[in-house]
C-alpha cells in the first residue's frame, strides 16, 4: 500500500477510466481566439475515439493538402472526446464547413492571421467518469481536489510519452548510449525527437519520485518555476520563496536534461546526478544533438489544479479539473486512485 500523499488525506477510492471515449473528456483552452480575419482557415473540431495526427491525415485526405498545412497547438488523447481549434493556411472557409468522418466534426470556422503553433494553449478542461466507484467515494474524492488544488500534483509525465511498453524511452536510451549521428540519419526527424524526449521525460519522472514528499518544499540550490509564466529563476533565499511556494505561486523545478538547461547546485543537483546515473547517463549526452534537438529545459516538479469538483452521475463518479498545457490528467488520477486503471489493466505510471 502506497503512503497518502499531502493531497490525498481522505484516502484512495477504487474505479475505471477511459472505459469508453465519452468517460474521458478534453476542451482546449485557448492562448488566444481567431480575429476572423487573415489568410489562416481555424476549425473548431470535435474528434472521439482517434489521434490528432490521425485526424489530421484524414483531413488532409479529404481536402488534399499536407499534413504540415495544418497547426495544432496540442496532442488529445485517441481515447477521448475532445475538442481542439485546428488552423490551415491559405484554405477556404467554405470547405472546411462541411469537413467531417465517423471520428470528428466541424463546430466552427473562422480565419486568423498566423498559424497555430504547438503550446499555443492556456490549458486544458477535464471531464473525466470514473466507472466502478462506490458510496462514499464523492466525499472523499471532493475533499482531495480542495486539497490538490491548495497543493498541487506531482507533474509526472504520462505514460503516453513512453511509447507502447515503453518502446521510446529503450529506443531513446539505445541511441544515447550509442551512435547517435547513424540513428539521426536512419530514423524519421519526428520520431527521433519523440524517442529522446521520452528519456528526458524518465529523468524527470525520476526526480519527482525522489522528491516525491518535498515537491513544495524550495531546497537550497534549487531553480524555481513561476507558475504564472514559466519562467525559471536561481534562488537566493530560500526562506522567502518557500512562502510563495506555500501560495502555489512557485514550485521547484527538475531537468529535461540537454545543453541549454540551467543546472541548480546543492542537494537538487545530487538528486538529478543520481536519476542520470540510475539510466546510466551522465547528462552530457544530450549535447550538440542534430537538428537542434534535445536542448534541453526546467519543468515545474508539482502542476496546478484548478476549477475542480466532483459529483455523481449515471456512469459513475464524474470528476471536472483543469490544468495548464503540458499537464496530464492521469497525473490528477494517480493521486485519487488506489491505482491508476485504464480498461480494467494496471496503468500505473512510473
Amino acid at each position: 500500500m502506497r503512503p497518502v500523499p499531502r493531497g490525498c488525506q481522505a484516502g484512495f477510492f477504487h474505479g475505471l477510466y477511459k472505459v469508453e471515449p465519452e468517460d474521458f473528456v478534453v476542451e482546449e483552452i485557448p492562448a488566444y481566439q481567431p480575429s476572423g480575419e487573415g489568410s489562416h482557415v481555424w476549425m473548431w473540431i470535435e474528434k472521439r475515439g482517434v489521434s490528432t495526427i490521425d485526424m489530421l491525415k484524414e483531413m488532409g485526405s479529404q481536402l488534399g493538402r499536407h499534413q504540415k498545412s495544418f497547426g495544432i497547438a496540442g496532442l488529445k488523447d485517441a481515447k477521448s472526446v475532445s475538442r481542439q481549434w485546428v488552423s490551415m493556411d491559405l484554405g477556404d472557409e467554405r470547405e472546411c464547413d462541411d469537413l467531417e468522418s465517423d471520428y470528428f466534426r466541424v463546430l466552427d470556422v473562422s480565419r486568423h492571421k498566423n498559424k497555430l503553433r504547438l503550446g499555443h494553449l492556456r490549458g486544458n478542461r477535464f471531464l473525466v467518469a470514473l466507472r466502478g466507484t462506490k458510496d462514499g467515494d464523492l466525499e472523499i474524492a471532493q475533499q482531495n481536489l480542495v486539497e490538490l488544488e491548495r497543493v498541487g500534483v506531482p507533474n509526472y509525465f504520462g505514460e503516453q510519452r513512453f511509447g507502447k511498453r515503453g518502446a521510446n524511452l529503450g529506443k531513446g536510451l539505445e541511441i544515447l548510449r550509442g551512435d547517435v549521428t547513424t540513428a539521426a540519419r536512419r530514423m524519421p526527424r519526428r520520431v527521433f525527437g519523440l524517442v529522446l524526449s521520452a528519456v528526458q521525460s524518465e529523468v524527470f519522472n525520476r526526480v519527482i519520485s525522489k522528491r516525491i514528499d518535498r515537491l513544495g518544499t524550495i531546497l537550497t540550490g534549487d531553480l524555481a518555476t513561476l507558475h504564472k509564466n514559466g519562467a525559471t529563476f536561481t534562488v537566493e533565499d530560500p526562506a522567502v520563496e518557500q512562502s510563495r511556494a506555500d501560495a502555489m505561486e512557485v514550485s521547484p523545478s527538475g531537468p529535461m536534461p540537454g545543453p541549454d538547461m540551467m543546472v541548480p547546485t546543492g542537494e537538487p543537483l545530487e538528486i538529478e546526478l543520481e536519476a542520470l546515473a540510475e539510466l546510466d547517463l551522465v547528462g552530457t549526452e544530450f549535447n550538440d544533438m542534430p537538428f537542434g534537438m534535445a536542448s534541453g529545459e526546467r519543468k515545474p516538479l508539482r502542476m496546478p489544479v484548478s476549477d475542480s469538483s466532483a459529483r455523481m452521475v449515471d456512469a459513475g463518479l464524474e470528476l471536472s479539473f483543469t490544468l495548464p498545457k503540458g499537464g496530464y490528467a492521469t497525473s490528477v488520477l494517480r493521486e485519487l486512485l488506489s491505482e491508476t486503471i485504464w480498461f480494467g489493466r494496471d496503468r500505473r505510471e512510473r
